[in-house]
């Protein structure tokens, strides 16, 4: 039995994925974005060392808050493909237990890519940004690895929700939202069920001081709901929530 690393788990989670979720974080994560919050996923050498069954024997008992409003689990981090043997581990277990899956993920890890989507019922992919300098100013990281697992997903045909986090003086003009149209649009339509973006916030600042790790937008304001609403407006994609 294969063993992973996971960061924490929350149950009877409502907003990674459609109903009622538990929601697995995985530990470890290569990108480095500038807008994190949760800086203490990044390292595998932290977290809590645990096997499937462990996770899954817990999942069991939500079943029936699941099967209500057609709940699952949520295997977010972190980055969940960071540890692709674990990961699939899991899935494997929620199919046989006949639990819907949803993978969150920005989509950089290490390979096996369709074997985890077979097991995924849904994907939520972070999209950082579609143009490659302004991706690697985000993360730190090249955009090719996005790029391959995008690959997969749409040879996969698998379902997925499209989200961009969006941070003042970094991803804000109207430009950026064009890009992110685009880049949405480059997608299949059947396969995008929904299409948000979210506001840059700075409620996990205290994590950075408290593992003595500096923070990149010490002055960056979070966006406002005025300028997410024009944003939004500006926006031409049928699904955006």
């Amino acid at each position: 039995m294969i063993k992973g690393k996971i960061h924490s788990m929350e149950t009877l989670g409502t907003l990674d994925g459609p109903g009622i979720r538990m929601v697995v974080f995985f530990q470890g994560c290569n990108l480095r974005c500038l807008y994190c919050h949760n800086p203490d996923t990044w390292l595998t050498t932290k977290g809590i060392t645990i096997s499937s069954d462990e996770i899954i024997n817990k999942a069991k008992k939500y079943k029936p808050y699941f099967k209500f409003n057609s709940g699952g689990i949520t295997f977010s981090g972190g980055e969940p493909l960071m540890q692709p043997e674990f990961l699939l581990e899991c899935l494997k277990k929620c199919s046989e237990e006949g639990i819907h899956t949803v993978l969150d993920t920005s989509g950089v890890g290490y390979g096996n890519y369709d074997e985890i989507l077979k097991y995924t019922d849904l994907v939520i992919l972070d999209i950082k940004h579609s143009d490659k300098e302004k991706y690697k100013k985000i993360t730190g990281l090249d955009i090719n690895s996005y790029y391959e697992f995008k690959k997969h997903i749409i040879k996969n045909n698998k379902n997925i929700w499209l989200k961009q986090v969006v941070t003042p003086g970094i991803n804000d003009t109207y430009e950026d939202m064009t890009e992110f149209e685009n880049e949405v649009n480059s997608f299949p339509t059947h396969i995008i069920q929904k299409v948000e973006i979210l506001p840059y916030h700075t409620l996990g600042v205290f994590k950075y001081d408290n593992l003595n790790l500096a923070y990149r937008l010490k002055n960056v304001p979070i966006l406002s709901k005025e300028r997410l609403e024009k944003l939004k407006a500006y926006l031409h994609i049928e699904k955006l929530v």
